[in-house]
């Protein structure tokens, strides 16, 4: 099973960041939380896919622009941007975090949409200046879409 939707090779962003990404837990925060992890099956998303009848989500972060940290009101601020951009847009999504094993890199809040398209994701974490989203179709596996 491929893990990308696009090639590694093709991408501008480095191999370290890429296989933190990789590595790293995305955490939500619904009725039934859970964690998701690239590559492997969350039974829990496809529950969450089933009650929402929706096919397909992404987990998508405001936070620190192309890997660039920033100062943590900047982030909430981009975050409640996101937020109330979602909520305009008539989206169901949940509060999230994803966070690597090791802590090195401060864990960054998103959330997880349902039902958004992955051409709808792809757009709107390129505006948000995002490396990349998990993307997640019906078989429940997220998988990693690098931006650049």
């Amino acid at each position: 099973m491929n893990i990308f939707s696009d090639s590694p090779i093709d991408s501008v962003i480095d191999a370290v960041t890429i296989k933190a990404y990789l590595e790293t837990e995305y955490r939500t925060y619904s009725a039934t939380p859970c964690t998701l992890k690239v590559g492997i099956v969350c039974p829990v998303l496809a529950e969450l896919h089933k009650t929402h009848a929706v096919t397909e989500s992404a987990f998508i972060t405001a936070c620190n622009p192309f890997s660039t940290i920033l100062h943590e009101t900047d982030n909430v601020a981009r975050h409640t941007k996101l937020e109330q951009l979602l909520t305009r847009r008539g989206f169901v999504f949940f509060e999230g975090i994803g966070k690597h094993p090791t802590g090195d890199w401060p864990g960054e809040p998103g959330f997880l949409v349902l039902g958004i398209s992955l051409a709808a994701a792809r757009v709107l974490a390129r505006q948000l200046e995002q490396n990349a989203i998990i993307w997640n179709s019906i078989d429940a596996v997220p998988r990693l879409i690098l931006l650049r």
